[in-house]
């Protein structure tokens, strides 16, 4: 036995393909140590890349790195291979199988990542909701204290947990659950200290007591786009000892825009060269790119063809610590815009306790936004941001009516280029013992919106080969020329006339000058990237009328749901201005009045002022007892007139008849049915009633006891094999995540639509993607996993990536790809019919027969 054990654990990694990512926290001897252990229990290794190497993604299967800072990192999530930190090879031998790699990646969003947590005397309910927090950041949960876990939430030291901890002397931090609150509420993982018992912090201290401020060491050297000098270059570089091998075989194109002296360029050009890196003036050739404004035509080049773009102040962290990180991980390492976030430039801002290199890197960032910085707090500040609620800039502020948010509304909003709403809790919360100093610059560049907003797809032509993308750069030249780009003098730097650059749709063919005009070419004049007046989607003037069409046909398309919008509304009573959304102004109110006294006098509004008085009847209504969700109802029939009528006589009885399943209270169905309404409510527990209770209460004119209709159908119960009151009593326990961290794929052409299964899925916690046998991230199917004790985790199931489909052959067509990519990330798939989720997300429970699963040749296995 001993033997085939052993032989067992030698296979361990006999599926693994890796390479190790060396950083500053993954030194050579920490490196070698992990070759041996997974070596020697059957992985195989590919050449480990240097500062400079290209990871090979087609032969491997695992990167370990102790960060997400290497350039494949977003190209290696795309191609489904799995990044882990080292402590993945060190748990999957303690537990003598794979570990969950979603519980140690190095993604920062997934800030609980190795964390294994396990709850003592806290309520059934919170520790469930613990539970499912840890799991969907990226942590474990154990049922009981092992040597695995890193923290345990109690609320005193009393419980026998917490005295196996402090009998064992386990290296665990033992929590109030006010810590994992806040750490979710931020969005970030906070220090423990604070909340740990037995004399926790904050249930010790007063509102006011001062706030101990962490320093921040790691900001140094990300405050400030623009440094004011050459970083200090160890003196082993200069020596030789040590090689400045950063950008080694890269060639580094240095902006005109930095705007910096031939001296100091003189400088950098040596440093580069140095380090093996060339110099180029061509954009077109460079694989880095180090400029200032994000208007420049090199930056858009650049971006489009996914090259390397960072300022200067990215660029001096690179040469000092001869470590490669990633230009958009600080927001202040990426280039910044000339003109600032559009609305930014209204905003008065000051701060408050946050000091040092933070308070620095606020400062720079509201400005880098368009924002006006003040040291000292007057009444005419619109914002105050700041790491805690205890200062007398936080008491002048509420005094004035002054916006109090942390940082993140300031980061997020720059770094998504997009003001964020004041209404979100996470910018107004306030940790009571924490500065959120210590989570500052955490956040980073959003890769999508500066796209969106910077250099938009149209003018890439992309290639299917391991290069990625190439540009075609006579192509690139000539769009560039076209487009009428303004001198930077010439346009006003105010937010308000910034309009996003656009391009011509992919595979356009870029057209000769107007200068070209005497040599016979005639073409459609270019219109200026920077559009100076007028509205962000105005379309350039034509002298062809096959423009003229083109243009009438994309701005048809993109009010389409506009229109659809206004259709709907003229259906609703009273119309467009009173049926749906209305007008509040008092200008809006005179032109409507207007409008109503002239369709009076042509004899198409009747009633005008028996209107009215309904209207304001409607106004003085009281907040609704009950929001039902009406489903399979047929008393409204092909009678418009009669719903609108019932659904305000009911409304007068205090009963809101709402189409959204997600807020309704209530749910009226003649009988169990598998409508999008019915399964999607009931993840909200709501009460399930007859539709005899809308009947009786129009009958009536009266409110009906709701309890006197509970819903009782023992045939629907038996068809589906399930208990209606046992599901929706799982629905309060579940709370509308039993699906909770679980990504579902689904196919396109899937009976019912690929919306209704989408809806379903997102009503009970977890996501639906749409599945096109094209190459995507496929997370855990459950996020994290429990970390129980070492018998309990060789019970667990293996993880699963769900497939709901048909059976059509377009849909077969995409299974042979679908499990081709799951079984490459060490996961199992499974087919299934949309039954499966259904029953599921009906009797509340996951629920799984083998009959749900499609064969090979298409036929499930109950056929």
């Amino acid at each position: 036995m001993d033997g085939e054990a052993a032989a067992a654990q030698s296979l361990l990694f006999s599926q693994v393909h890796f390479v190790i990512v060396q950083s500053q926290s993954i030194s050579l001897s920490d490196a070698e140590a992990l070759i041996q252990i997974l070596v020697a229990n059957g992985a195989e290794q590919h050449s480990s890349p240097g500062p400079n190497g290209i990871i090979p993604l087609d032969r491997i299967t695992h990167i370990i790195s102790a960060t997400s800072d290497f350039r494949e990192y977003d190209a290696a999530t795309d191609a489904l291979k799995s990044v882990v930190k080292p402590e993945w090879v060190t748990a999957s031998v303690a537990k003598g199988r794979l570990a969950n790699p979603r519980s140690y990646s190095p993604d920062p969003r997934l800030f609980f990542s190795g964390l294994v947590l396990c709850c003592a005397d806290i309520p059934e309910g919170d520790k469930d909701a613990v539970m499912g927090g840890v799991l969907a950041t990226g942590g474990l949960y154990s049922s009981s204290v092992t040597k695995m876990v890193t923290h345990i939430v109690a609320l005193t030291m009393e419980h026998e947990k917490c005295q196996t901890v402090m009998k064992k002397d386990l290296k665990c931090k033992i929590v109030l659950p006010h810590w994992f609150d806040d750490c979710l509420r931020i969005g970030k993982r906070l220090e423990e200290d604070p909340y740990m018992l037995p004399n926790p912090e904050v249930l010790r201290t007063k509102p006011g007591d001062p706030i101990i401020e962490t320093k921040r060491v790691d900001m140094q050297g990300a405050s400030s786009t623009q440094p004011s000098e050459l970083p200090r270059v160890l003196d082993s570089h200069r020596s030789g000892t040590r090689r400045l091998d950063v950008l080694k075989g890269k060639k580094v194109m240095l902006c005109d825009d930095l705007n910096i002296g031939s001296h100091l360029r003189g400088t950098i050009e040596e440093l580069i060269d140095n380090g093996g890196g060339a110099v180029t003036n061509s954009i077109h050739r460079a694989d880095v790119l180090i400029c200032h404004y994000r208007e420049s035509s090199e930056y858009r080049i650049a971006s489009r063809a996914k090259k390397e773009v960072g300022n200067l102040a990215w660029f001096y962290y690179l040469i000092t610590h001869n470590s490669w990180v990633s230009p958009t991980k600080r927001l202040l390492y990426y280039p910044v815009s000339e003109r600032g976030l559009p609305g930014f430039d209204k905003f008065r801002i000051s701060l408050s306790n946050y000091n040092g290199e933070a308070r620095v890197y606020l400062e720079n960032l509201a400005i880098a936004a368009g924002g006006a910085f003040t040291k000292t707090m007057k009444e005419d500040n619109t914002h105050l941001i700041t790491a805690h609620q205890y200062s007398e800039k936080c008491d002048a502020a509420r005094e004035w009516n002054i916006n109090m948010v942390n940082h993140l509304w300031l980061e997020e909003s720059y770094a998504k280029w997009q003001i964020q709403t004041l209404s979100n809790p996470r910018y107004t919360y306030f940790p009571p013992r924490t500065n959120l100093g210590e989570v500052v610059g955490q956040t980073p560049i959003d890769k999508q919106a500066a796209e969106k907003y910077f250099y938009p797809p149209g003018t890439v032509e992309e290639s299917e080969g391991s290069e990625g993308l190439r540009l075609n750069a006579r192509t690139l030249q000539q769009h560039d020329q076209d487009s009428g780009l303004l001198a930077s003098n010439q346009v006003p730097h105010s937010s308000a006339d910034f309009v996003p650059y656009r391009t011509r749709p992919a595979g356009a063919t870029p057209k000769p000058s107007r200068s070209c005009k005497a040599s016979g070419a005639v073409r459609t004049p270019a219109t200026t990237r920077i559009i100076i007046d007028g509205k962000e989607n105005e379309t350039p003037s034509t002298t062809s009328s096959r423009g003229a069409k083109d243009r009438a046909a994309a701005k048809l398309h993109d009010q389409a749901a506009d229109i659809a919008l206004y259709e709907k509304e003229k259906k609703r009573v009273g119309g467009v201005i009173f049926g749906g959304r209305r007008q509040t102004s008092e200008d809006a109110i005179s032109n409507g009045s207007r409008k109503r006294s002239k369709s009076k006098d042509e004899g198409t509004v009747p009633d005008q002022e028996g209107r009215d008085k309904k209207r304001a009847k409607m106004n003085k209504l009281p907040p609704p007892s009950m929001r039902l969700l009406l489903t399979g109802y047929k008393g409204w029939a092909n009678t418009g007139r009669k719903e609108a009528e019932d659904k305000s006589r009911l409304r007068d009885l205090g009963v809101l008849v709402t189409q959204d399943p997600t807020h309704c209270t209530h749910v009226a169905s003649p009988g169990i049915v598998r409508t999008k309404k019915f399964v999607c409510a009931l993840a909200r527990a709501p009460m399930v009633i007859s539709t005899d209770f809308v009947d009786d209460c129009l009958a009536k004119n009266e409110w009906r006891d709701p309890e006197d209709y509970i819903l009782n159908d023992p045939a629907g119960e038996a068809r589906m094999h399930f208990q209606l009151s046992e599901a929706i009593s799982r629905a309060k326990t579940h709370r509308g995540q039993l699906l909770c961290g679980m990504l579902l794929y689904c196919t396109e052409t899937v009976k019912g639509g690929f919306d209704v299964y989408k809806a379903i899925v997102e009503a009970n916690g977890g996501r639906c993607l749409l599945y096109k046998a094209r190459a995507g991230s496929i997370a855990s199917s459950r996020v994290g996993g429990r970390d129980d004790d070492p018998d309990a985790m060789e019970m667990d199931e293996p993880e699963y990536v769900y497939l709901i489909t048909g059976n059509t052959p377009v849909e077969m067509a995409l299974w042979p790809k679908f499990r081709q990519m799951v079984l490459g990330t060490g996961k199992h798939p499974r087919i299934v019919q949309t039954d499966w989720l259904l029953d599921s997300a009906i009797r509340q429970e996951l629920h799984w027969d083998d009959i749900y699963e499609y064969k090979e040749n298409g036929v499930s296995n109950d056929q």
